[in-house]
C-alpha cells in the first residue's frame, strides 16, 4: 500500500441515534465538523476497513450525528458502535507549502544540526502556543518533547525521505524512566 493509500484515523462511531439507523459520531478533526466532508469513510468491521457512503451529517448538540448508505435502520447500525472511521491519507486536499498533516509527521526521525538523532515522532499534540512532536528514542525508554516552531526548532522537513532537522540540543528537554524514578525518591 503506498503512502497515499494509508489509513488516517478520524474518529469513532459512539452510539445509535434514533430509529432511523443514524449515529452519534465522535470526531476527531478540528473543527470536529470537518470529518463530515469526507465521504467514503472506512470503518474497521472486523479487523477489515470497509468503506461506507456518508449519506448526510450534521452537529446535535455539542456532538455530531451521521447517517451512512445502507444502515437505515437501528437494530443494523447498532453494529457499527465502536468502531473506527478512518479515510485513505488520498482524501487529504493538498497540504499548502511549509504546511504539513499530523499523520505525515508521524515515523519521522528527528535529527539535530548535528546529525544526531533525536529518535522518531510517534505523535502530535496542540498546546495553545503551538504544536509539539512527541519523539521517541530509539530504546523507547526516553521522550522529547519538541516545539514543531518552523524557522526556530524545525528547520528542515522531508517527507519523501523520512526525517525532520531540528535546532535541538540533545540534552534538553529528556524525560526518561529512570529521571522519574530518581525523582519520586527524592
Amino acid at each position: 500500500m503506498n503512502n497515499a493509500d494509508n489509513m488516517v484515523l478520524l474518529g469513532r462511531i459512539s452510539a445509535l441515534f434514533g430509529i432511523k439507523g443514524w449515529v452519534k459520531v465522535h470526531s476527531d478533526t478540528q473543527p470536529r465538523e470537518n470529518i463530515l466532508q469526507y465521504s467514503p469513510w472506512y470503518l474497521e468491521l472486523d479487523n477489515q476497513w470497509v468503506p461506507l457512503k456518508v449519506v448526510t451529517g450534521q452537529r446535535h448538540g455539542k456532538g455530531l450525528i451521521a447517517q451512512l448508505e445502507g444502515y437505515a435502520d437501528r437494530d443494523v447500525s447498532a453494529s457499527l458502535v465502536g468502531a473506527r472511521i478512518a479515510i485513505k491519507r488520498s482524501q487529504f486536499p493538498e497540504a499548502e507549502a511549509d504546511e504539513y498533516y499530523w499523520s505525515d509527521l508521524q515515523g519521522l526521525k528527528v535529527i539535530n544540526l548535528e546529525n544526531i538523532e533525536l529518535g522518531v515522532i510517534t505523535r502530535m499534540m496542540e498546546t495553545g502556543a503551538n504544536d509539539v512532536m512527541v519523539v521517541r528514542t530509539e530504546e523507547g525508554n526516553q521522550e522529547r518533547l519538541i516545539p514543531f516552531v518552523q524557522e526556530t526548532f524545525v528547520i528542515d522537513v522531508n517527507l519523501d525521505e523520512g526525517w525532520i532537522k531540528v535546532d535541538w540540543d540533545l540534552d534538553w528537554d529528556l524525560a526518561s524512566d529512570s529521571d522519574s524514578e530518581r525523582d519520586d525518591a527524592n
